[in-house]
């Protein structure tokens, strides 16, 4: 019945749409109000006092213009604000007292104001960490070609396998970027298989191991699954760049040299999959963070650009399951590094 009767409202005539101002329109409404109220009185009694009725309306249109210049305030003030927005200044909030459905606008204005400025503050960053990730390969790259071309140095492995490293990580920034425009427009669906994880594990920790290699970094990587043979419905190529991610970070902040464990349990309910280094670990405040976009935390360096993690967890959730930092595993000799410990939970 109520929906029946708003929408039968919505097609009532406007009459009062062509004057631009409330104030005037709540007048018009109490003056018209008085004087239908008047007539009707007219009628039945069939006379009024003219000072007395003239005084009424008059009491009535001033007490309505000062009433509805605190009715009116906060959409005045609003006004101002969606201006200054327009300018780029998200810091205008209005004042909300009113408990109507202007008070309930001004709260929704409130909250639209905050995440524009959260959303604006995120694309400076967005753009001025773009612009250092990108800067570092590009200058790095332009210095070794200069180099070669002013007979500086001489092209031989070592000099070609550094302007390589450096574009594969220009590549890879891009990709990575091409991702998170997907992520944030929600155009990316999953391709969901049967997936072998002893078959996926090493072909992704044979990978990360030629890269460490290149790179001077030695580090092995040792990977068990339980049971063997254990298959996880996903993605397979979306899950094979989460763990390369993990891979990947875990050679670059563990020691030259070093190992990396990369374990998978599959049970009834559930497919765990954690990697763990022999770096110093990541502090328990930074552990959130480390999954946001260019956070890099304590961990910094090493050539990373802050957005692998960010798209692991993306992958992660869009499979329905969860990544997290979790507590080093116990046990680790005296004077050992804590390591870091990387968990991925997927639902069976």
């Amino acid at each position: 019945m109520k929906a029946l009767l708003s929408r039968a409202v919505d097609f009532l005539p406007r009459p009062l749409d062509p004057i631009r101002s409330i104030k005037l329109k709540l007048a018009i409404l109490m003056l018209a109000a008085g004087a239908i109220a008047f007539l009707f009185f007219w009628s039945r009694i069939g006379w009024l006092p003219p000072a007395t009725t003239i005084t009424a309306m008059l009491i009535a249109l001033v007490t309505s213009q000062i009433l509805a210049h605190g009715m009116t305030r906060p959409l005045r003030e609003m006004t101002a604000a969606a201006r200054a927005m327009a300018k780029g200044d998200y810091t205008r909030r209005i004042r909300a007292t009113a408990r109507d459905e202007v008070g309930e606008l001004a709260q929704a204005f409130n909250q639209m104001a905050a995440d524009l400025a959260t959303a604006d503050q995120q694309r400076r960053e967005l753009i001025a960490n773009v612009s250092h990730e990108l800067r570092t390969p590009i200058t790095a790259l332009s210095g070794v070609l200069e180099n070669l071309v002013d007979g500086v140095s001489s092209p031989d492995a070592a000099t070609l396998r550094t302007a390589l490293h450096q574009s594969e990580r220009l590549g890879r920034l891009v990709t990575e970027l091409l991702d998170l425009s997907r992520i944030d427009a929600g155009t990316l669906s999953l391709d969901l298989s049967r997936v072998d994880l002893e078959e996926l594990l090493a072909e992704v920790a044979a990978e990360a191991e030629a890269m460490a290699a290149a790179a001077g970094r030695g580090v092995r990587f040792d990977v068990s699954v339980s049971p063997p043979g254990a298959c996880v419905r996903a993605d397979r190529e979306r899950l094979y760049q989460v763990v390369v991610n993990l891979l990947e970070n875990a050679a670059r902040h563990g020691p030259a040299g070093g190992s990396v464990e990369v374990r998978a349990v599959v049970t009834a309910g559930e497919t765990r999959i954690e990697v763990r280094d022999e770096g110093p670990g990541i502090p328990a405040a930074d552990r959130d963070r480390v999954f946001e976009r260019f956070t890099r935390g304590e961990r910094a360096g090493g050539g990373g650009t802050g957005l692998g993690l960010a798209i692991a967890r993306w992958v992660v959730e869009l499979h329905g399951g969860t990544i997290a930092v979790v507590e080093p595993a116990a046990g680790a000799g005296p004077g050992a590094a804590p390591g870091c410990r990387i968990r991925v939970t997927l639902p069976a």
